[in-house]
This record gives structure tokens, sequence and C-alpha cells, in this order.
């Protein structure tokens, strides 16, 4: 394709509110532009790596024996409300009534209506196992978009479902899919990392998620140096903590008045004392139930812990009328005392149920209470008590004796377990093979397009532009004419234009009447792996510059070998991902 007859309109400035590296040259290089916050069209550079993703993608899904559909992305809410993921998706999801007062969604995924699609056509065993995908649009309406493409409104996901009819083909399932991943990162010529994830809204017993090492992702990972743990934070385990020694005996409990004090800074600027030593006791609506967690005064709650520990129980902070009937208290003077008889369940984590003693609120509006005893004025045991793990990692913590690190990420993608939290809410049943009906085990498994494309830019790049991976560039070698108004070395460049289209070789030929300089600014800008430099003085010596986009050194070859060398390190560099060992 030829430079001058291709949309490519590169920029020196970008918008202020471009925040990350990969947002910032996407603009800058002419991928892509913003229509409003959270969207952006693609343009001609952009949407040539979108589609190199998406065929790597399909590739490796068909290989692994999942089939291609297309379901709406507009859906009936009623399929949601019958899964409850109308509520828990709450105003993240876009909705929308039709003429006749019917209420849609624009689908984030499409769990409800793949299911319900498998519902009225799968009856029998025989037709197990059974895994449909899709590559379409998806719309989550984010509170605030960030980070261009990486957090936006409206994205390219591959979601994928597969229905089994046992635990072990669901593991079979998902096993290849896990390893399609695997493939399809590689490929793609991303670093990633595999780490234990929790289900969040999609619920289920696995997930593994597929992340990109990155200090502008916004998800954590959490690992041991010796590589033998990797979760995300949502996910990690921490040791429990080692219990506490009191210094003498502890004194009764003492109510403390704290008027229009609410806060744990507040508390122990009062109280002289610190954030570990106090008790936060959190009052949480799960469906119908009200649960009662207690975590130490600096730890935060984690509430995806706090979700399984409940049995996948969707759980959210109670409302201010619900803490008053259950504390006696305004917000912000809850307590564990007497509480475990207020609730359907006290959840304490590890840290507290170590502590020797604490400060609490006192379930009493303007008052908290020292000397708090876990286990003297609250039970860490008991029919609706529970001591387990439900808050966040953090620096210091270990898992099985070891040291927990933490860096960033940007998630690319992830596999789950879903067992029948679908099937049976939506009616996708089977027959076995001795007649009885059972609901299909199932998984679901899904990449988001678009954040491969950011993640490789935000990984590959320099102070001059992006450094793309050959396999996803829009382009795998750029020919740039320093001279375009020279016939002769216009016409070497021609002539070696057409020489790599007939071996099969992408090329973006640079033909522009400009300056060199800016030619070669652009060119490092937009990072296409292979460049050739044709100028009045190479053609004069009888040479082609060649330089791969991610070495500061060049080479000059002889005009009549470039082509054939071209190829050939073009084939070197995509087989050079292929055999990149897996993390």
């Amino acid at each position: 394709m030829r430079y001058s007859q291709t949309f490519i309109p590169t920029v020196k400035e970008v918008p202020s509110d471009a925040e990350c590296v990969s947002h910032r040259l996407m603009i800058r290089a002419g991928l892509i532009r913003k229509v409003a916050s959270g969207t952006y069209c693609y343009l001609p550079l952009g949407w040539r790596s979108l589609l190199k993703i998406i065929a790597i993608v399909r590739q490796e899904m068909n290989r692994a024996g999942a089939q291609e559909i297309i379901v709406p992305s507009m859906q009936p809410k009623e399929f949601w409300d019958k899964t409850g993921r109308s509520d828990d998706y709450g105003p993240t999801m876009f909705k929308l009534e039709d003429r006749h007062g019917r209420m849609n969604v624009l689908g984030p995924t499409a769990e409800e209506v793949f299911t319900t699609l498998v519902a009225g056509e799968v009856k029998s065993y025989k037709q197990l196992p059974l895994n449909l995908y899709q590559i379409t649009p998806k719309f989550r309406d984010e509170f605030r978009p960030r980070f261009g493409p990486i957090r936006s409104r409206e994205f390219i996901m591959k979601d994928a479902y597969s229905f089994d009819d046992t635990p072990e083909a669901v593991h079979k399932s998902y096993m290849a899919m896990y390893n399609a991943y695997c493939r399809i990162f590689t490929r793609c010529g991303i670093e990633y990392v595999i780490v234990e994830a929790e289900s969040g809204e999609m619920g289920g017993s696995g997930s593994h998620q597929f992340t990109i090492p990155c200090e502008s992702g916004e998800d954590t990972i959490v690992y041991t140096e010796d590589g033998s743990y990797a979760a995300n934070l949502e996910k990690a385990a921490v040791d429990p903590a080692t219990k506490e020694k009191s210094s003498g005996e502890i004194p009764a409990p003492q109510d403390v008045h704290t008027p229009n004090v609410g806060t744990i800074e507040a508390v122990c600027g009062l109280l002289k004392t610190r954030p570990r030593d106090m008790i936060k006791t959190l009052i949480y609506a799960a469906g119908e139930d009200v649960v009662a967690a207690l975590v130490r005064g600096d730890h935060d709650l984690n509430p995806e812990k706090l979700t399984q520990t409940l049995g996948g129980v969707h759980t959210d902070l109670a409302d201010e009328q619900t803490i008053e009937a259950v504390t006696g208290a305004k917000v912000g003077f809850a307590g564990p005392i007497g509480i475990a008889e207020k609730v359907s369940k006290l959840i304490i984590d590890h840290s507290v149920a170590a502590m020797a003693s604490g400060v609490t609120g006192a379930n009493k509006t303007d008052y908290h209470t020292k000397n708090v005893v876990p286990g003297r004025e609250f039970p860490l045991e008991g029919d609706n008590v529970l001591v387990a793990d439900i808050r966040y990692a953090e620096q210091g913590d270990t898992h099985d004796g070891r040291k927990l690190l933490f860096k960033k990420g940007i998630e690319v993608g992830q596999v789950f377990k879903l067992g029948a939290k679908y099937s049976v809410k939506l009616g996708a049943k089977f027959l076995d093979e001795n007649g009885v009906e059972k609901p299909c085990l199932m998984g679901c498994y899904g990449i988001g397009i678009n954040r491969i494309l950011a993640s490789a830019i935000e990984t590959g790049n320099d102070g001059n532009g992006i450094i793309w991976p050959i396999s996803i560039a829009p382009f795998e070698t750029l020919i740039t004419c320093a001279n375009q108004d020279d016939q002769e070395v216009a016409k070497v460049a021609d002539g070696l234009y057409q020489q790599l289209l007939d071996a099969g070789i992408e090329v973006l030929y640079d033909d522009r009447i400009m300056r060199g300089g800016i030619k070669f600014k652009d060119a490092d800008l937009i990072g296409i792996p292979i460049r050739l430099t044709i100028g009045k003085k190479s053609v004069a010596e009888g040479n082609v510059e060649l330089k791969l986009r991610r070495e500061s050194r060049s080479e000059n070859l002889p005009i009549h070998q470039a082509a054939d060398k071209t190829v050939e390190l073009a084939a070197s560099l995509k087989q050079e991902l292929l055999n990149k060992p897996r993390p």
C-alpha cells in the first residue's frame, strides 16, 4: 500500500486526557480518534492490527474445536433478570426500552443468550461437548472510561461458551481454551503471565487470568518471588496472622464517648491509637440476608473473597436504614459485640481473630468501645460464625510462608469454570445415557481484542514511537523513499515494492514527496518492524539500508538482495515469537 494513498493522520501533540503511553501513541500514530468518552474510531493502521489479532484468535479457537457464531448485542433484559445479573452489573449495563415498552440491554457479555440458545437446541448427551464463540462489540457504561481502549465503553471481545456433561469433560474444555489462549498471546507477541483469579459477576468454581505486566495497568498481580504462586489481587490468598500476645490481663470493655467521629482516622486521632488496633464492622446485604464482616482497621475488605466465602452469593454494602436497624446506631459506630445474634452470618477475618484486643464501634451512636477481645466479647465460632480470609493482600503478607510481591498489569483474557449456574436458571439441560435429566456444565472464555492491541503498544515502545511485534503490526515492512522526486531513486523503490508484494510481504511504501527527516519521524512513530530506506546516495552505491525498528543499528544490502533478505527476516521474526517459552 502506498503511504500517499493511505489515511494515516499522524500528529505531534495529543489531547491532555490521553493518560497512558499506548493511548498517546495510538492517537499520535493515527491508529484511533476519539468520538466520545470511552468510544473510538479505528483508522486504517489501527484496524489492520485489530484484524490481525482477530485472525489469530479465530485460528486458535477453531483449532481448539470451538465453532464461531454471532448473537445479538441487543438482548432481552428478561434473560439477565432470570440469572440475577441485571442487578449484579447495575449501572454498568446499558439498558434501553423499545417502542413496545420491552426492556433490552446492550450486552457486556453473552452468557445468557448463548445458554438460552443451547437450552432450545441441546437435548441429549450425544450433542455434547459443544463450544461456541463470537467476536463482536460489547458495551459497558464505565463510570470513568480510562486509558483509551484499555477501559472503554464499547470494545471488541471474543467470548466463548462451552457446554459439557461431566466435570471431567468441563476440565478438558477448560484446558483446551487455556492452552489456546497461551498460543494466542504468544503469537501476538506480548509477554503475559497467568494468575489465579476470582470469577466476579461470572460466578463459578475456578478461573485464570492472562495479564500483561505493565505499570499503567489497572489490575494488580500478586506473586511469590520463586514463581510458585500468582493470583490477581481479588483472589490472592494470605497466610493467617500469628495470634498476638497481650502484655497482661486485658480490662473489661469500656465505652468511650466519640461524638461525631465515625472514621478510622478520626477515632485513632481522638483515642491516640493506631488503625491496626481498630476492628471495622461492615454490614452487607447478601440477597435477602444481612451479613456482618470484621476486618482490622488498617486492612480493606475484599468483596470478592467475601462473596466466595458466602458460597458465591452476591453482596453489597447495606444501606443506612439496614445498618441502623441491625446495630442500633448511626453509620460509623457499628461493632461486633452482640452482632452475631442480629445477622445471618458473622464473617471474621483471620487478622481480627489473631488480635489480642481492639477498639470497635459500640453499636451506640457517638460511642466506641475499648478493650474488645476477640473470642471474649464476640464469638470466633458458632453456627453462623466463620473465621476466613476476607481482606485484600498487602505488602508484608505471605502465602505458604513466602513473601508476596506486587506489580501492575493489564488483563487481556480470562477463562472461567461456570458449573451449572446459568444452565439451571435458563433451562439448558440434557438427558444422560441413562435417560436422567441433568443441567449442562459450562465454561466461559473471554479475550479483549482492543486490549491486546493497546498492551502490545504499552509494552513495545520507545521515545520515538511504537515498536510492533511483526505478527500484529499493520504492515511487516516499510519502504522509505528519501528522495521520491528523484526518478532513479523512485524507480528502485517502486521495483523493490513490487518484489515484496509478489513475495507475499505486507508493505507500506512511503512514496510521499516530503523531506526525509519527516518520513523517518513518521516511520519510528508508526513502528513498522522492518524498514528499507532508499535514497540518492544508497542508489548511487547500489545499496539499500535495512533496519529493524527495535534496534538502533542498520545494515546496507545490495539492491538485488534486499527483497530476499526482507522475506527471510520477516519469517525469522515470526518464528522468534513462536519459540518463546510459555509462562
